[in-house]
């Protein structure tokens, strides 16, 4: 079997390598739409450069565009394809910090062609940055940073092509993930991290880590070295991020899966009780994207098959106290979590929006069942309460379903550990990869990112159908309404009485994104948002700023070629939800996701994240290329967010 380079590889196309869905022959399984394909696309969407995004009412499209008063303060940039970073004129963006970089004056140099070494890699900056939040207090400003994943290619040795030789090399990857606390301050030379402060902190892939919610103490979670399931090493994967109103961070672990493998052939009653399969834990043996576990017996499936169920949840982190133990929630489930976006109901109680980050996966949220109280007590709010799954109907209207014993046939702490197999019990609604969700902060709104998923509807030769890892197949629905869709597109939903903790709402598309100058009409030009000079697809990242206007942030395909001409570079955008105008705002360097974005307190001062960019970025020819975070701001010193 040849090597597989998977620094070249994507989550998605792994989990396809290892496990292809199966194709569906049997048509009765498919769910009758309420309108037929073509009803749909003529009833609540139209495309073209003159039509109107339609949806519920929410959206009046050109005409909406044409009639409200340009909220932008920058003219559009135009999509580049460069190794650098752009931003439009009036702005200028400068380097805080890069993987590698010191949190501590005791921490190794980088070399430029070989990295860091394992002795001190746990204080330095972590590769791979992705979703961050800041915080501060009186004076003090302290920016929290997911590092998602390392590049093995870039972090060992040439000659091993990637993979570790050793437990050394496993410790070294172990420690340039997970997340980064560290102090920042801006002074005459700009903003750097403040070395040595009493804040900054790495917690990696062996920082003890407390369990809580339903599954804390279940048999499915205990292992010989925590026979208690209620204690875990490591936070996995730390994809998007999130923020509670009482202070603390949200990180959320996402492909976990790809941490676990195994050294001895599993029976099929262990992969399935261990719902192995739905979650893509890989069982060949084979050493795989990191193989942790040819090193490290908690990784090895043979000897700890419960290891998994410990992983795949929203962890709470208290920034200022580096005493305290990271928490993993269980109530809030257990699946590929892109972030975490909270809105507080008109009651005081807490919800959380989620997002499945797997072709056909599904939406959830949680409700607590205690208020929020500012000053008291906040134990309860992410571990009592009651977690649901949507149902997009074809009629611009949804439901969130309850996940409960009762609707799905399983245990509050079954449901906590395999919340994928609970949400497919209830019929939920499969997506297109939904990745980051944000609240709008001047209208009772959510938004989610529907990334891409080019096994929506496509088929063999035979017309057999591709399915999600529930087995359920991936035809055309209301939100999801494109076949082999490469683009992407955003869906927004308003809940019912303005109240985030209600059952129903109603929805429609912000966007589609598609490309207007190869598909010239028709579904994957796009919505009448997107023209020749804005086109962008698979949108990722998402945040709102003070004001109300979208940042979307994209992972997509930057060749520049056949479906994707004139899309350029990653990039991230603005959207302004009450015309539906999209301008492009910033470019990525060749090659590099753009992800993770935050404000400085004073908001004169944005944070964006850089992740596995090509070339040499950022310190140029010679250099190993350097995830990084940036800072942009405006010229004349207003604000920018």
């Amino acid at each position: 079997m040849d090597q597989i380079n998977y620094d070249e590889l994507s989550f998605d196309d792994e989990d396809e390598l290892k496990f292809p869905r199966d194709e569906v022959q049997d048509f009765d399984r498919v769910v009758e739409r309420a309108i037929s394909r073509r009803g749909f696309l003529g009833g609540v969407l139209a495309f073209g450069s003159g039509a109107a995004v339609m949806g519920t009412g929410l959206l009046n499209g050109t005409s909406a565009m044409a009639q409200q008063a340009s909220r932008f303060a920058f003219d559009q940039l135009a999509p580049q394809t460069d190794g650098t970073v752009h931003v439009p004129a009036g702005y200028t963006w400068d380097v805080l910090v890069r993987w590698g970089d010191a949190l501590f004056s005791d921490a190794p140099a980088f070399d430029p062609a070989t990295g860091i070494p394992t002795e001190g890699s746990d204080r330095v900056f972590g590769e791979n940055t992705d979703g961050m939040e800041l915080f501060h207090k009186g004076g003090t400003e302290l920016l929290v940073v997911n590092s998602e994943y390392v590049n093995g290619g870039i972090n060992l040795p040439a000659e091993q092509e990637g993979q570790p030789a050793s437990a050394d090399d496993v410790i070294r990857l172990q420690n340039f993930q997970g997340v980064t606390v560290m102090e920042v301050t801006e002074g005459d030379d700009g903003w750097q991290v403040v070395v040595d402060s009493p804040y900054n902190r790495r917690i990696h892939h062996r920082t003890p880590m407390a369990i809580d919610g339903p599954a804390a103490g279940h048999d499915l979670l205990k292992t010989a070295a925590d026979p208690t399931g209620t204690q875990s090493l490591g936070t996995f994967n730390n994809c998007g991020s999130g923020r509670t109103p009482w202070g603390t961070y949200l990180t959320c672990e996402e492909n976990f899966n790809g941490y676990f493998g195994t050294t001895a052939e599993l029976s099929l009653d262990e992969v399935h009780a261990n719902g192995f399969e739905r979650y893509g834990v890989s069982t060949e043996v084979d050493p795989g994207r990191y193989n942790y576990h040819g090193f490290d017996a908690r990784f090895d499936l043979s000897q700890n098959p419960n290891e998994p169920h410990r992983a795949g949840y929203v962890v709470e982190i208290d920034p200022w106290n580096t005493d305290a133990t990271p928490v993993k929630h269980t109530a809030l489930g257990r699946f590929k979590h892109e972030n975490a976006a909270y809105a507080l109901a008109p009651d005081g109680r807490v919800v959380v929006y989620m997002g499945d980050d797997e072709r056909g996966e599904y939406m959830y949220k949680w409700v607590s069942r205690d208020v929020y109280v500012p000053g008291g007590d906040t134990s309860t709010l992410l571990s009592e309460g009651q977690l649901h799954v949507a149902k997009f109907n074809d009629d611009g209207t949804g439901i969130w379903l309850a996940l409960t014993p009762e609707d799905t046939g399983m245990s509050e702490a079954e449901i906590a550990i395999f919340t994928r197999m609970a949400g497919t019990a209830v019929s939920a609604t499969t997506m297109d990869r939904p990745e980051w969700i944000a609240v709008n902060p001047t209208a009772i709104e959510g938004y989610c990112c529907l990334t891409n998923n080019s096994r929506r509807g496509a088929t063999d030769d035979t017309g057999a159908i591709r399915t999600n890892a529930a087995g359920e197949p991936m035809t055309v629905n209301a939100p999801n309404p494109r076949e082999v869709n490469n683009y992407g597109q955003i869906v927004r939903w308003r809940p019912h009485g303005d109240d985030h903790a209600a059952s129903t709402f109603d929805w429609d598309l912000y966007v589609m994104a598609g490309n207007p100058s190869v598909h010239t009409e028709g579904p994957y030009a796009g919505t009448a948002n997107i023209n020749a000079g804005n086109m962008f697809n698979s949108p990722d990242g998402m945040m709102f700023d003070t004001t109300g206007m979208m940042w979307i942030q994209t992972d997509g395909d930057d060749d520049n070629e056949g479906d994707f001409a004139g899309m350029g570079n990653n990039q991230m955008l603005v959207g302004d939800p009450v015309t539906g105008e999209i301008r492009r705002f910033l470019t990525g360097p060749k090659g590099s996701e753009v992800t993770g974005l935050t404000w400085s307190a004073d908001k004169r001062s944005m944070f964006v994240g850089i992740q596995h960019p090509g070339g040499s970025f950022p310190d140029g020819e010679g250099s190993l290329p350097r995830s990084a975070i940036v800072v942009v701001k405006r010229d004349d010193g207003a604000l920018v967010g």
